[in-house]
């Protein structure tokens, strides 16, 4: 069973997918702590919270309410609601608080590929077919450690930087990781001047990949 906090139909405006038609599971509670996080609403899992998953479809704004679904109900929910993508992007708070196993297999069984993005602190539980987009959190306040585990299983590493620090604390964090066969992305925070300045600085530097969140350019959820 998974504590749902929205699922909708968007384009993904980040990474190796931007661009594509995607359905967007956003899953409830993370405690890693992000000082620049976009969804604190999805942080704490309040069980006075839980609500009907009419209420949860139905959203016109971010709430932390939640409803809990299993596989085979939020795949009729996109029945239901006559989605189109074929593409499902797992998001958070932090997905991998939850075994992704039993809804990506369900979703790759009924034609959909999966995604998941996660800041790389917990362990990874989904197929090998399920692409997995690593979006380090280093030295946040929740204190969690990025798994080498995560590392090795990412299909990208999707590096939020405001500074220099942030390079160096990625160039520090896969010195040990094989990333010939990944895909390195760096994602200004905020859409900063100067951030946006360094990650294309660093992106020629070291034949990087920029994400520049297109969605919050197109003014889309």
């Amino acid at each position: 069973m998974y504590k749902v906090n929205e699922i909708f139909q968007t384009i993904q405006g980040e990474g190796s997918y931007t661009g594509i038609a995607a359905i967007f599971i956003r899953l409830q509670g993370c405690p890693v702590g992000c000082s620049w996080c976009d969804t604190k609403h999805t942080w704490t899992i309040d069980h006075d919270k839980a609500t009907p998953v009419d209420a949860i479809m139905a959203k016109v704004a971010e709430t932390d309410n939640w409803a809990t679904q299993s596989a085979e109900q939020i795949l009729s929910l996109f029945v239901q609601q006559r989605y189109q993508a074929k593409h499902v992007v797992i998001t958070g708070g932090e997905p991998c608080l939850y075994d992704l196993n039993p809804l990506c297999q369900l979703l790759h069984d009924n034609g959909f590929s999966t995604q998941i993005e996660t800041s790389g602190t917990f362990e990874i539980k989904a197929p090998a077919e399920t692409w997995v987009t690593v979006s380090p959190k280093i030295n946040m306040q929740g204190g969690y450690k990025v798994l080498q585990s995560c590392l090795n299983r990412a299909d990208e590493i999707k590096h939020p930087i405001a500074m220099q620090k942030h390079i160096d604390e990625l160039l520090a964090l896969i010195a040990n990781t094989d990333i010939s066969n990944k895909l390195i992305y760096l994602q200004p925070i905020s859409q900063q001047q100067r951030a946006t300045e360094l990650a294309i600085a660093m992106c020629t530097k070291y034949n990087w990949r920029l994400s520049i969140q297109i969605h919050k350019y197109l003014g889309i959820n």
